[in-house]
């Protein structure tokens, strides 16, 4: 079994002791924002600023305090809207139309990426906290968005998030994929836990665009979590080189 490849500017990480594989997998399951398309496009840096400019119009507060609340929100419910809807009683759809009205210009079409994802054995889904009109547009950017069964976006978990384990229960009995079948691809870390948890083969997809607490503690990282089976700096590659040789 493969190791993860270090990481610049962390020491050489060293696998966990117990390492899924990808022999049994045959539900493939990735997130959407900077898993499937390149961090370095900073795409969703576009989404940011648009959360702060809709609590500020919508709420009417200065732009500075709707910054806060933004990441105020995020902390203590898993997603801005969550804090929204719970707090201020907001309607879900202004706020997901607004924000993910961005310029994906910036996405860049992955043929190379296209050909890994369709040669993956089994069915494959994108399970994110945005739109699903928001995941359609990017995936169709990159070329992929044919290759995807389904999308389980944030109002198909009845606005529950990741990382809550109910989100994943959700996905799950949604779409009948067995927990102990799958692999979840993520960016964000803390969405591994419960993925690992339910029985998931997790790989978190990593790169030099920081942008979450989260993702500056994995410089501090000497060895993968147990909650994180696999750790790459390029999605594509990985599915070539460890996913489908051993998924064969």
């Amino acid at each position: 079994m493969a190791i993860p490849a270090s990481v610049s500017g962390l020491p050489k990480l060293v696998p966990a002791a117990a390492r899924r594989g990808f022999e049994h997998v045959d539900a493939w399951i990735f997130d959407l924002d900077n898993t499937l398309y390149p961090a370095s496009c900073n795409l969703f840096a576009q989404v940011d600023v648009r959360m702060s400019e809709f609590i500020a119009k919508t709420i009417g507060v200065p732009r500075e305090h709707a910054r806060h609340l933004q990441k105020a929100y995020y902390r203590q419910f898993g997603t801005t809207l969550a804090g929204l809807m719970k707090v201020h009683k907001l309607p879900p759809g202004p706020f997901l139309e607004y924000v993910h009205d961005i310029d994906l210009s910036v996405v860049p079409v992955m043929p190379d990426l296209a050909a890994a994802i369709s040669a993956l054995p089994g069915r494959r889904l994108i399970f994110t906290n945005g739109s699903r009109l928001h995941a359609e547009n990017v995936a169709r950017k990159l070329g992929v968005l044919d290759l995807f069964e389904d999308i389980c976006d944030i109002a198909a978990m009845e606005y529950v998030p990741k990382p809550e384990r109910e989100a994943f229960d959700r996905m799950l009995k949604l779409h009948a994929v067995p927990a102990a079948r799958a692999a979840m691809f993520e960016d964000m870390p803390h969405n591994l836990v419960p993925a690992s948890t339910l029985g998931m083969t997790t790989v978190l997809v990593h790169s030099d665009y920081i942008d979450h607490p989260a993702q500056l503690k994995i410089r501090e990282w000497r060895e993968l979590p147990e909650h994180v089976h696999y750790l790459t700096r390029d999605l594509t590659k990985f599915l070539v080189d460890e996913v489908s040789a051993s998924a064969k």
